[in-house]
């Protein structure tokens, strides 16, 4: 019976991947594993062609519960292979738009895809406003599609719990999911979110700078997915815009540098450091192993570098 409490480069080598025990999504077998799969692990919200928006699913027991949803999180989760009538759960970190910009549309696709079962939806005010503009927005496709197709309503499937601070979200019998505040000035407030689930236990940090409240929400955690910045590359992407100063203070105030999510993973005693959200996503001259040996620098545990579609 669920309960809800709602309150306002790979390690390089082959050898590498056997020891970290994840695969491609398509090689992974299926069983009851805790699954965690990156859906986008590009930051910003530009369209690229080498990276999704930032966006990641974890499904436990044929449930899904996607964290983040960046433009076309619906198509990815098609490529994963996770079924879209399976969405339960979608929790959004922050509203940058590199994180909420498919957030209506995955319910909406979903939907359209055969869900006809309730949607919890969890995240910084203001997710209930958003939640009904969406469907107000979207209202003459929703209601043809229920007086043609013979659908269910949309609306009433989905629950929105507007979070204004850390500490327990939701418990089901999957998963138990807690959250913190992080730093993510001026976008205030920002969550980063831990799944404790019976085999595993995974925390994603959302966009932050360094945090001593993801530390302790990562204590002991068997993966930790860390947004993450490549300094020279900040400063070539920066380069390229006409607000280049603006942006860098940006990009440099509210992110952590490959070097500092070692440091976070290394005090929180993580297993394993993933690194996501990457900045600049697409710079040719950032190799994977530029970004992996800058967090091993700190980290001594196995560095991931997170690519679109890996299962972890």
């Amino acid at each position: 019976m669920q309960t809800i409490i709602g309150r306002r480069g790979f390690l390089t080598g082959a050898a590498a991947v056997a020891v970290a025990g994840w695969l491609p999504v398509r090689g992974q077998a299926q069983g009851s594993r805790t699954r965690l799969i990156l859906l986008g692990t590009g930051g910003g919200p530009r369209p690229r062609k080498v990276s999704s928006a930032a966006a990641q699913v974890i499904v436990a027991n044929d449930t899904a519960y996607v964290v983040d949803c960046g433009n076309g999180v619906a198509r990815q989760l098609v490529f994963a292979g996770v079924p879209l009538p399976r969405l339960r759960h979608v929790f959004i970190t922050h509203h940058h738009s590199d994180h909420n910009a498919d957030y209506g549309n995955l319910i909406w696709l979903a939907w359209t895809a055969g869900l006809r079962t309730r949607v919890d939806t969890w995240g910084p005010p203001p997710l209930e406003k958003m939640t009904r503009l969406f469907f107000e927005m979207n209202a003459y496709d929703i209601n043809t599609r229920i007086a043609d197709e013979g659908r269910v309503p949309l609306a009433p499937l989905v629950h929105v719990h507007e979070l204004s601070e850390g500490g327990l979200v939701m418990q089901d019998e999957n998963v138990k999911v807690t959250a913190a505040l992080v730093h993510h000035p001026p976008v205030v407030p920002s969550f980063g979110y831990r799944f404790d689930a019976p085999d595993r236990s995974i925390v994603i940090s959302g966009d932050t700078a360094p945090s001593e409240n993801l530390i302790r929400l990562a204590q002991g955690a068997d993966v930790l997915v860390h947004d993450t910045l490549y300094v020279p590359g900040v400063d070539r992407l920066a380069a390229r815009v006409p607000n280049a100063a603006a942006l860098k203070q940006s990009i440099m105030s509210h992110h952590t540098t490959a070097e500092d999510a070692g440091r976070v993973a290394q005090a929180a005693g993580v297993k394993m450091l993933v690194l996501s959200h990457l900045v600049p996503p697409d710079d040719p001259a950032i190799t994977d192993q530029i970004w992996v040996d800058a967090a091993r620098m700190h980290f001594k545990g196995p560095v991931v570098l997170g690519k679109d579609l890996l299962e972890i």
